[in-house]
């Protein structure tokens, strides 16, 4: 079993322990696995087979940015093929077909004449290819294909089998469709998915190996003929939440490792400021079991293990609230987590199609696309975001607090007027700002279209998108605090860290020169963010440091 797929394991177990919670039973709190909880996923060297369902978020990674390639399970090509067929029979039987033998939206009232309908399906893709702005990273482009491709894979859509291996060929070719940013409020990411199909059409633009070209040339050059779209089949590709799912489970992935590099920061700010280890104690934990507060100040304890601040009573008698409640907050934000990975898997794995094709062969119209939940816990993770930058933009102020923390004002060992960190605290804080704002709940702000009949809409795809935007900015909150709390760590001088905490201080150490004097702060910052906390090289030195104690 992978590492990943142990992971989805123990956040099962850990939402069915949250329920318990939630009901007024306190259990037994599971053992913090840090050999599996600090875990990076190493890309798989088997290309990843899709059958419609058992796509987990890892997966999505794994294709979307470590190009693992991907294959249709042979039983999946006889139940697209049966799915196909049934169109086809509605079609010939002249039913009423939403998009096949009706037109979309408000003129679902209009009737198609079944010669028409390959007609159609062309000029549905050409006709919500609407999107605006700049584009989508490539990444993220990848991962809409993955999802809207594992959703074709189930069968429910109708689609022509070879739309379905175009898009995988695409996805193992690396030829990634332009899809401009702005278009999707929400109800299936229409005006966005219309981009890929104008490439899987021949037409519209493509990036492939960083040049930017013709849909066309992009498939010529990787031998790959356009499909021609069959009745049906620019529906098939448009109508999906899959750029919301897709860019949603990129999100959570970032998160996991961006949370637990955020507890790693926290813990060597805790040796910095020689804080009171008692609100991690086990027993203080336990005695309120708030969901993911025992997990992370389980976490905190082992990064701390093996120092001497975790077998004292710290400096002070209370520390302020940034220190003392930090594993609360990032409890919280690993519930909001686990919420939005459940909403994930359900998207990814769901048939998002309207109209639907049964089991049985009969064709419905559905909602399937809608996606509410999704959006609902992608807010919930924003908001959690934004309170989780709070506190780490603080730390480091209350560090270079000489009233506070006993060390040197601003960090500065030289003192004699330097400003030390001060000016980098504002760009803390400036973050922080930042990702406030973009906490702002999206689902509760409908649009409505279509002459009414479009009357709700979940704006999920603009929410995965901000919440990747919180996560950038996050990011070098962290990085500031890293950089300040091995500045507070070199002038507190402990007799003895932590061995995560002291492998944390190595590692930054590595990458920035200590402060002797006032110099330009922001370059640190950006390296230490992009080497340490967005490459996740520091909890790979950390899961090492942990184990080697654990074997010790």
């Amino acid at each position: 079993m992978g590492l990943w797929h142990q992971w989805i394991t123990i956040s099962i177990i850990l939402l069915d322990n949250i329920g318990v919670v939630l009901r007024g039973v306190n259990p037994e709190p599971p053992r913090r696995i840090i050999g599996l909880h600090w875990a990076i996923a190493e890309p798989p060297s088997p290309p990843l087979e899709l059958a419609g369902h058992g796509l987990t978020p890892a997966d999505v990674a794994d294709v979307a940015r470590r190009g693992r390639r991907v294959e249709i399970a042979p039983p999946v090509r006889e139940r697209m093929a049966e799915s196909r067929a049934a169109l086809d029979r509605a079609l010939a039987e002249e039913r009423p077909v939403y998009g096949l033998t009706t037109g979309l939206g408000a003129r679902v009232v209009e009737a198609v004449a079944p010669d028409r309908a390959a007609e159609q399906s062309a000029r549905i893709v050409r006709g919500r290819a609407a999107a605006v702005g700049e584009p989508l990273p490539a990444a993220s482009v990848r991962a809409a294909m993955l999802a809207r491709l594992n959703g074709l894979c189930a069968g429910g859509s109708g689609a022509s089998p070879h739309v379905a291996e175009l898009l995988a060929e695409m996805l193992n070719a690396g030829v990634h469709p332009v899809v401009p940013r702005s278009g999707s409020i929400g109800s299936g990411d229409l005006c966005l998915l219309a981009h890929v199909g104008l490439v899987v059409m021949g037409e519209g633009e493509a990036e492939l190996g960083g040049d930017r070209l013709a849909g066309a040339e992009a498939l010529r050059r990787v031998g790959l003929e356009p499909a021609a779209l069959g009745p049906g089949d620019g529906l098939a590709l448009v109508s999906s939440p899959a750029v919301a799912a897709g860019v949603a489970a990129l999100a959570l992935e970032a998160a996991e490792g961006l949370l637990e590099t955020l507890a790693i920061a926290t813990a060597l700010s805790m040796e910095g400021f020689r804080a009171s280890p008692s609100p991690v104690d086990a027993n203080v934990a336990g005695a309120h079991p708030a969901p993911g507060q025992e997990w992370e100040a389980a976490g905190l304890r082992e990064l701390l293990r093996g120092g001497t601040l975790l077998e004292g009573r710290g400096r002070r008698l209370q520390d302020p609230l940034s220190f003392r409640c930090a594993s609360h907050v990032h409890g919280a934000l690993r519930w909001a987590l686990d919420v939005l990975a459940t909403a994930v898997a359900a998207t990814i794995n769901g048939a998002g199609e309207n109209p639907l094709v049964l089991a049985s062969g009969e064709v419905v119209s559905t909602g399937n696309f809608h996606t509410p939940a999704l959006a609902l816990a992608l807010d919930t993770c924003a908001i959690a975001v934004a309170q989780a930058a709070g506190p780490a933009s603080e730390r480091p102020a209350r560090l270079a607090t000489e009233r506070l923390s006993g060390l040197p004002a601003n960090l500065s060992r030289a003192g004699d007027g330097r400003s030390g960190v001060a000016p980098l605290l504002k760009t803390s804080q400036s973050l922080a700002v930042d990702i406030r704002h973009l906490a702002a709940p999206l689902a509760a702000d409908p649009r409505f279209g279509a002459d009414g009949v479009e009357d709700d809409s979940t704006n999920a795809a603009a929410a995965a998108l901000r919440l990747e935007r919180q996560l950038g900015l996050l990011e070098r909150v962290v990085a500031v605090e890293l950089v300040c709390a091995t500045l507070a760590v070199d002038l507190a001088a402990p007799e003895r860290m932590g061995r995560g905490t002291a492998a944390a201080h190595a590692c930054v150490r590595e990458l920035v020169e200590p402060l002797d004097d006032d110099r330009p702060l922001g370059s640190d910052v950006e390296r230490v963010a992009r080497e340490l906390v967005a490459s996740g090289g520091l909890r790979k030195r950390i899961r090492e440091a942990v184990r080697w104690q654990e074997s010790s």
